[in-house]
């Protein structure tokens, strides 16, 4: 190997061209500079190759570690964070919970940030987890189409990579080919497409899809599966029948009558999530109908909820906590890789599936 004229081989000692850095280390050996930090750190297994190859550029260089970052790194807890919407959703709870038991098995401190839907306040927590110097941040669920949030967080990924850490995209959209993040994802459009298809097998052709943020990703994901799945079977989506806004049991009541006050033609509702389904219902009795009698409905991610309604609501089951759960473990996998841009190439996806119980009957003017 060879050493750069005129550097001095000190890390301590100030030269004209500056002290010895983890980059200097990092382009010397070949590889990343999160690859040389967690070596220096020991807070990763490093494969026993790469490990020589950094200590021989360390000795080439001169390369010598502060002993005081070295001391705080070590008395340091490894950390997990997770940024969600909102802790009392049950979606993002059962996120959470999956996240926190993966983490309290391998000894990592777990730290839940609620960003309240507010793009600028997950910036901000992704943020103050990088001054924590978190080992992996998870964030979670749905985001909204900015390029400029999304310049903004894959620089954030970049710090943290250069830090030995990671970012973990947890049901959430690509920030680029060049952000080094892990990414865990359910199937969003596929349980959307089966849902509908459900709702089709029972002789549905007039389908009011209701809720969800209009810009949010699940949404569009959501709302892609659901005209897919119409598309399949010859039947152009009306307009009329996609109505998107939000998730909450309100807005699913308030929109209910809405389009029964309209005279809308359908004769089944696909609510975009169990919560909003509850609302459904609500309106579907304030109307003085019968489930599935007048009207057949579906939800979607399988909450608690869905068993306590009556009768039981036919949804689709989303494993909220195995992906909590996966987002960890790939995060932690992921840093077991020298090259931080590995961790884009590749995207856990975990299932979905209809969950039949009675909310489904066949049309109410079928026979």
């Amino acid at each position: 190997m060879t050493t750069r004229p005129g550097r001095r081989r000190s890390a301590g000692r100030g030269t004209a061209d500056g002290p010895v850095t983890i980059a200097d280390v990092a382009r010397e050996a070949g590889v990343s500079a999160a690859t040389v930090s967690r070596t220096v750190n020991g807070n990763y297994p490093v494969a026993a190759a790469t490990r020589e190859r950094i200590e021989s550029a360390m000795h080439s260089l001169g390369y010598t570690v502060n002993a005081h970052a070295r001391a705080l790194a070590g008395s340091s807890s490894r950390i997990v964070g997770i940024v969600v919407n909102d802790v009392v959703d049950p979606f993002f709870g059962y996120i959470t919970r999956g996240v926190q038991q993966e983490s309290a098995e391998r000894n990592l401190l777990c730290l839940v940030c609620s960003s309240q839907g507010r793009p600028e306040r997950e910036l901000a927590y992704v943020e103050l987890l990088i001054q924590q110097r978190a080992d992996v941040v998870v964030l979670v669920g749905g985001s909204y189409d900015d390029a400029d949030y999304v310049a903004k967080m894959a620089r954030h990924a970049r710090s943290l990579a250069s830090l030995g850490s990671v970012l973990t995209l947890c049901g959430r959209p690509s920030l680029g080919t060049d952000a080094p993040v892990v990414s865990v994802d359910y199937d969003n459009e596929g349980g959307a497409f089966a849902a509908t298809d459900h709702l089709l097998n029972a002789g549905h052709r007039r389908i009011l899809y209701l809720g969800g943020p209009t810009e949010l990703s699940t949404t569009r994901h959501r709302v892609a599966g659901h005209r897919r799945a119409l598309e399949a079977r010859g039947i152009t989506p009306d307009p009329e029948l996609i109505r998107t806004g939000a998730f909450g049991r309100r807005w699913g009541q308030e929109h209910l009558h809405e389009a029964l006050d309209a005279g809308l033609d359908f004769t089944a509702v696909f609510a975009a999530n169990d919560l909003l389904a509850a609302g459904v219902y609500q309106a579907v009795r304030e109307a003085g109908l019968q489930i599935p009698q007048d009207l057949s409905i579906i939800g979607y991610d399988d909450m608690p909820v869905s068993v306590e309604l009556t009768p039981a609501l036919t949804t689709v089951r989303v494993p909220l906590e195995e992906l909590g759960r996966s987002a960890v473990r790939a995060a932690l996998d992921s840093l077991r890789e020298d090259d931080p841009m590995v961790r884009s190439r590749d995207k856990d996806t975990l299932g979905t599936h209809v969950v039949v119980r009675d909310s489904v009957g066949p049309p109410r003017n079928a026979g």
